[in-house]
């Protein structure tokens, strides 16, 4: 098995088998305001939104996690099946192993959640960094594999600088992502990998002409974190100790939600949202939607139904969230009172008198 493939492997295994958690995303210091008298019906709640043209049932999006691999076939046919199902967004993995290697059982990670999911929201998925080696055509080719309605172009530069075989040449990926976005046929989504994007990266990206920011800040999953177990394995050993180094580096979640919303009107929070206060949270920093990656690797291996449970779940703790804040619609969540203690708040403060 090629190496790209194999990664994508080692990848979930780490996920599911070792610490690749860090704390830090902010949200335990974002209150929402207790509405006493919310004169609302809660089963009248309107949890719908539009995402980049699409309508969704919830603003709730399965994050890009994986494909490229035989072996992660299941997964994606399980997460794009609920996706159907709910009305919600969902993301593929990395689809270079795709667009690179001739392998009809590797292309079925992608292709199958198109066949499972044929009215769900799906984007597809490139990296930054690949961008400088293929032309346009090469990412509508990522487009048509799986019937995209947008695509994500990934940032994971602190990734690629732990992985003993990562791609560290990161000049010219701006103008790269702006000639995408220019020309593409579908809606362009950039996105952080685990480290969140700064209010004057998302302005960069802003006037690059992105339809949306995934933020996917510091806080859930790390990615350096899994690279160091990766290093560690093939005896990488000055690799393992970077990644060990900056596994809690980035800027949090709760933070890069604020300040991406504040030059863009659509942000997608993900890097450690856990619960669907954690979205309503998010939404009423700013986000249009919530992003979740790993809480769904676990169902989605049991099978289809223990996704769409996760999924109802989190839908009713956003609503129980609207509810007690008289928020009856995403639109109403957005414009909730909501206070900010604690570190985040010394962190915006900081950032506020530069």
């Amino acid at each position: 098995m090629p190496e790209t493939s194999d990664r994508k492997d080692d990848h979930i295994r780490i996920i599911q088998e070792e610490d690749v958690e860090t704390s830090g995303t902010g949200f335990a210091d974002v209150e929402l305001v207790h509405e006493a008298l919310p004169e609302i019906h809660r089963d009248e709640i309107d949890t719908s939104i539009s995402l980049v043209g699409h309508e969704l049932a919830a603003p709730i999006v399965i994050e890009s996690m994986t494909g490229g691999h035989p072996n992660t076939t299941k997964i994606n046919r399980n997460l794009a099946a609920a996706a159907q199902q709910t009305g919600i967004a969902m993301g593929v993995g990395s689809q270079r192993a795709g667009l690179e290697l001739d392998d009809e059982d590797l292309l079925e990670s992608y292709t199958v959640v198109r066949e499972a999911a044929p009215d769900a929201f799906l984007y597809g998925n490139v990296g930054a960094a690949q961008l400088l080696e293929y032309d346009v055509d090469d990412v509508e080719r990522a487009v048509e594999m799986i019937e995209a309605d947008a695509m994500a172009i990934h940032l994971n530069f602190l990734q690629e600088a732990v992985q003993p075989e990562g791609d560290v040449d990161a000049r010219g990926c701006l103008d790269e992502i702006e000639r995408v976005a220019s020309d593409l046929s579908v809606p362009v989504i950039v996105k952080e990998t685990g480290n969140g994007i700064s209010r004057e990266t998302a302005e960069r990206l802003t006037d690059a002409g992105v339809d949306a920011i995934d933020v996917a800040g510091k806080g859930g999953t790390t990615w350096s974190g899994i690279e160091s177990y990766r290093a560690a394995a093939v005896g990488a050993t000055r690799q393992e100790k970077v990644g060990k180094r900056f596994r809690a580096w980035g800027v949090p979640t709760a933070v890069s939600t604020l300040e991406a919303a504040s030059v863009h009107d659509c942000v997608i929070a993900s890097g450690g949202v856990r619960s669907g206060l954690d979205v309503a949270k998010a939404i009423a920093l700013g986000a249009r939607a919530g992003g979740l990656a790993k809480p769904f690797l676990a169902p989605a291996g049991q099978g289809t139904e223990a996704v769409v449970e996760l999924i109802e779940d989190l839908v009713l703790e956003l609503t129980t969230a609207m509810f007690v804040t008289g928020s009856e619609s995403i639109a109403d969540l957005r414009e909730c009172e909501y206070v900010v203690l604690g570190r985040t708040n010394e962190y915006l403060e900081s950032r506020r008198d530069r």
